[in-house]
């Protein structure tokens, strides 16, 4: 950040610490944050050829903007990255200018780059169920496989984050019928918990050779501490490939899969909005594209074209 003015390094540090003081923004997000808004402040320095403190960067125009976008998507980055860079941009800079006073106007008209959406990739119903069925014959350790199924069944059964399910204390247990998570900045919503889903927390708490304690993870790992996720990533890639399943059958897939499916089987997209914790109704409409694409799919396979 040698090229940004101490003000703005300074203004970009106290708009930080409010992301994660105020919106619970994760330590990845701030990170993207900083070398978003870092980035783009030393461009301005480049473009102009002078360090650029607040009253400079209080009057970007609409062409500065224009050249600071041409020159990020010529180092090769993708749309949908310079999408994320802009909005972190405008996110900062609404913030500056209701501290400073000024008008953001060429910043936070500048239009975001159209791109196409990646959608989920869930797992079909029955590639779910092996996945399940598969992921106890991981670990000779019966404690350690119980452990991996349990975090799993959290993982499809309840359209956990892996950071919600591996979040969870030992005073979460035995799990109650529906359980109360804290998600991304901070949001609180209410899961219910499939009986199976408790059966196999209990499973492993059961066979755990670490005594449960209430300010402790729920999951350990071998020696005791919390269980890292890479384990339960690492895990995930034996089992797709000893079922021939693509790459995107990730731990984070198994959330896309019982949304999913619980829209195959008419679920309500406001209801599953709130299961997933969602704070838009957009990022959940996502799941609607996917079972077209299903459907679809159904479709061609039944009524192939003569």
């Amino acid at each position: 950040m040698s090229l940004i003015s101490p003000a703005c390094r300074d203004a970009l540090q106290t708009w930080l610490q409010g992301q994660k003081a105020l919106n619970g923004a994760s330590d990845h997000t701030i990170s993207a944050y900083r070398g978003d808004v870092a980035d783009f402040l030393a461009f301005m320095t480049e473009h102009h050829g002078a360090p650029q403190g607040l009253g400079p960067v209080a009057r970007i125009s609409v062409s500065d903007m224009r050249a600071w976008m041409a020159r990020t998507r010529s180092t090769g980055v993708s749309a949908r990255s310079l999408a994320r860079k802009l909005s972190a941009v405008k996110s900062f800079y609404r913030w500056l200018a209701e501290r400073e006073g000024f008008e953001p106007t060429a910043v936070l008209s500048t239009r975001s780059p159209k791109f196409t959406r990646k959608l989920p990739r869930p797992l079909a119903q029955d590639a779910a169920k092996a996945v399940l069925d598969t992921v106890e014959l991981q670990s000779q350790e019966p404690w350690i496989a119980a452990r991996d199924v349990a975090v799993v069944t959290l993982l499809y059964g309840c359209g956990l984050r892996i950071s919600e399910a591996l979040g969870l204390l030992g005073r979460d247990a035995p799990l109650p019928a529906v359980l109360r998570i804290v998600g991304k900045g901070n949001k609180e919503r209410l899961v219910p918990v499939l009986p199976a889903a408790r059966d196999a927390v209990d499973k492993y708490l059961h066979l755990c050779p670490y005594p449960k304690e209430a300010d402790h993870p729920l999951f350990r790992g071998v020696r005791g501490g919390a269980l890292n996720p890479r384990l339960i990533r690492g895990v995930m890639a034996s089992v797709r490939a000893q079922l021939g399943l693509p790459a995107s059958a990730t731990p984070h897939a198994l959330r896309h899969s019982f949304a999913t499916h619980l829209l195959e089987a008419g679920g309500d997209l406001r209801a599953i909005q709130e299961l997933l914790g969602h704070a838009s109704l957009s990022t959940t409409q996502t799941y609607t594209a996917v079972d077209t694409a299903h459907l679809m799919d159904v479709y061609e396979r039944t009524h192939p074209k003569a």
